[in-house]
């Protein structure tokens, strides 16, 4: 990507920054090779609880200490844990850099995990499990994880159960991070309008001095995917549908291919083929979406949607009809170039978004070695053509090859 420096420290962490002349915020964080499917069995949920934790006390810091250190400024201090990611990230005014690249790095690396937090926090992630439980259509996407990859570490809920949650204690999550953590793969990733010779001193004065840590943990791959039907009753009003499979890995060469078909089939566009035939046409749902997302050695491809109860199985027909199109009716030239205008204009939007390109730098750095830019990106989607569509279309909407899960009403 053109604009972007990269250094790499002597302890093995790399910085990475693109400057952004028009801004006065600056968006920098930690992203980590590290998520939940790098946990055993009996430390399910264990990364997600290691995210909340860095924020409830460090060496030097109390939990109020860490909240109001950007707060005050007004700035924001977040974290997220994914099945194979963590990140610890901020955004503040540029002024404030230093003060927020200081507090990422102690609350990343000298987290004190004190036992009263570890109780407070329990309780407080125990009611966040039941929060999603009590939300049907954000219960079903975690639980289709569990439908494709099964008993694999990526079909586990990434908040864990709760025997696993209430057995934590401090020695865990030293043991988690003793197990996990590797220098050569943590990013500290940079946008904003700084001197890039100011984010390089800086970032240098504080992460430097970190001790290098390896490991030489192998995370367990994904090779037997067998199609699975579940139907669970449960205390609903509305009937929820996911429909899926395993899907490419991040690095595959038809990734770009399958991306533009799924934004096709059910993207976030209002004129997607789901949107326009289950809730234009019939009115059978609020919402429908169709996800892809890319692991190191798999990806995950499904459908979402939530319908009355007797409309459920004439929905899934639907869907099935839209996919069976894609499969056998080759896009004309119009409506392929419509569709690469499309993602393309999608693409571009994202890229306004400073936190996600912040992100985004540090996750294709570790996952893909290398930081495409746009026009890169570009230049892959104009060189699809149609039969490359109707050829991945006919592999992964193999109706043999799918799987489902289905809430219904009890």
């Amino acid at each position: 990507m053109e604009d972007v420096s990269l250094w790499t420290l002597s302890n093995g962490i790399r910085i990475v920054y693109k400057k952004v002349p028009t801004t006065k915020i600056v968006h920098c964080g930690f992203v980590l090779d590290i998520g939940s499917r790098d946990e055993k069995p009996e430390q399910l949920g264990l990364a997600h609880f290691w995210e909340h934790m860095a924020f409830k006390g460090t060496k030097k810091r109390k939990a109020f200490h860490i909240i109001n250190r950007l707060e005050s400024v007004g700035g924001e201090l977040n974290a997220y844990t994914s099945k194979e990611k963590i990140c610890f990230y901020a955004s503040v005014l540029n002024t404030y850099f230093e003060s927020a690249l200081e507090l990422l790095k102690d609350i990343t690396f000298d987290s004190i995990f004190p036992e009263k937090q570890i109780d407070k926090e329990r309780k407080v992630i125990l009611e966040e499990m039941a929060m999603y439980y009590d939300s049907p259509e954000d219960a079903i996407q975690d639980e289709f994880d569990n439908v494709v990859f099964g008993s694999h570490p990526l079909g586990s809920n990434i908040l864990g159960t709760n025997e696993t949650i209430n057995s934590f204690q401090r020695q865990d999550f030293r043991n988690f991070l003793k197990e996990n953590l590797d220098t050569g793969k943590i990013i500290f990733s940079c946008v904003g309008n700084l001197e890039e010779k100011k984010v390089e001193k800086l970032a240098r004065k504080y992460l430097e001095e970190l001790p290098q840590f390896s490991t030489n943990k192998k995370r367990a791959p994904f090779n037997v995917y067998q199609p699975n039907v579940q139907r669970i009753s449960r205390p609903l009003t509305q009937s929820q549908c996911a429909i899926g499979r395993t899907a490419y890995a991040i690095n595959h060469r038809q990734r770009y291919d399958f991306f533009m078909l799924i934004n096709i089939l059910g993207g976030p566009g209002l004129n997607s083929r789901l949107n326009m035939a289950l809730r234009e046409k019939y009115g059978f749902v609020y919402s429908v979406d169709a996800n892809y997302s890319a692991y190191l050695d798999t990806g995950l491809f499904a459908i979402f949607f939530g319908t009355e109860p007797k409309q459920l199985q004439r929905s899934i027909k639907i869907v099935m009809r839209e996919m069976r199109k894609l499969k056998e009716q080759k896009l004309g030239v119009l409506q392929l170039q419509r569709a690469k205008e499309q993602l393309m204009g999608q693409l571009a939007m994202a890229e306004e978004n400073n936190t996600s390109l912040m992100l985004m730098l540090g996750k294709s750095l570790l996952d893909m070695k290398t930081i495409p830019s746009l026009e890169d990106i570009y230049s892959k989607i104009k060189n699809i053509a149609a039969e490359d569509l109707l050829a991945v279309a006919n592999e992964m909407f193999d109706e043999d090859n799918l799987s489902y899960l289905t809430f219904v009403p009890n």
